[in-house]
């Protein structure tokens, strides 16, 4: 399936869409692009249409500079918000003429999904987050975000991301699957250096969004591995209580990437909780 484009006030914005049906949107994270989706995308497609766009930044699609060039300990980048991105998908959506549709997202597209839901919470059905939360950076994850911003500069961001891929998945996994975890470093060496640290100053300023979850009138989908670290499973379990109606799978001997880790019991989570939330608007 070849990628199309549109444009987003001058930006590039690569995107795919699968199938047919219902449309279900997946946000992908940090450090990767759509094709993190792959196995998801090639499971769903017969039910449901699969959108899949490159983040900007991210794949094919143009790094965001909508604001101002701003310095970071004598780095200078373009300035983003998560927001930015959520209003990115907006368009997008706006685009494909689509008013409804459940949008997940991975990581920092679990971010993206939370601002969106803010910000859009009329085109939303349900959504979901992939290993992502709602609670912002504590001080120590600020200033580690900020080193890596540093690091970045310094070592480049494909040797920056061929050390820290790895620490996204379970043990078991590490020591069993060593070629698919450098596939996807392989995959990683297109990101620029100012593409991450974009998204490192966007994650790092995001607000605190559970009230997002409080406030959501529609089903939310939370997916959690036990062996998660960037998005552990102590803080989301805090979470899934706040929507009125949740939807909650932990992966044993998962990490963050349950795309690749577990991914028979991802599509299947996925896919029985997008045909509950259609299902009952085809009754309704």
């Amino acid at each position: 399936m070849q990628q199309s484009i549109f444009n987003y006030k001058g930006h590039n914005i690569a995107y795919t869409i699968y199938g047919s049906g219902k449309p279900l949107v997946l946000l992908h994270g940090f450090g990767e692009d759509s094709t993190i989706f792959n196995n998801q995308v090639n499971y769903l497609k017969n039910n449901f249409q699969v959108i899949v766009p490159d983040l900007p930044g991210s794949g094919n699609s143009s790094l965001l500079k909508l604001r101002s060039v701003i310095e970071i300990n004598k780095i200078m980048l373009h300035e983003a918000a998560i927001t930015d991105y959520a209003n990115c998908i907006a368009a997008l959506l706006n685009f494909l003429a689509i008013n409804e549709c459940i949008l997940l997202g991975h990581s920092m597209g679990g971010y993206i999904t939370l601002a969106f839901a803010e910000k859009f919470p009329n085109y939303l059905k349900a959504f979901g987050l992939l290993h992502s939360t709602a609670f912002e950076d504590n001080e120590i994850k600020k200033e580690n975000r900020m080193q890596s911003i540093a690091m970045i500069e310094e070592y480049g961001a494909f040797s920056f991301l061929k050390n820290v891929i790895p620490n996204y998945f379970g043990k078991k996994f590490s020591m069993q699957q060593a070629p698919q975890i450098n596939k996807l470093i392989d995959k990683s060496a297109k990101f620029t250096n100012e593409a991450l640290q974009q998204y490192y100053f966007a994650m790092m300023n995001r607000p605190d969004r559970t009230e997002v979850l409080k406030d959501a009138s529609v089903p939310v989908l939370f997916i959690i591995g036990t062996e998660d670290v960037p998005a552990p499973m102590k803080d989301v379990l805090q979470q899934v209580h706040l929507p009125q109606k949740s939807y909650v799978h932990i992966f044993d001997e998962v990490g963050h990437m349950s795309m690749v880790e577990a991914t028979d019991k991802l599509n299947k989570s996925i896919e029985v909780f997008c045909k509950d939330i259609f299902q009952n608007l085809t009754l309704n």
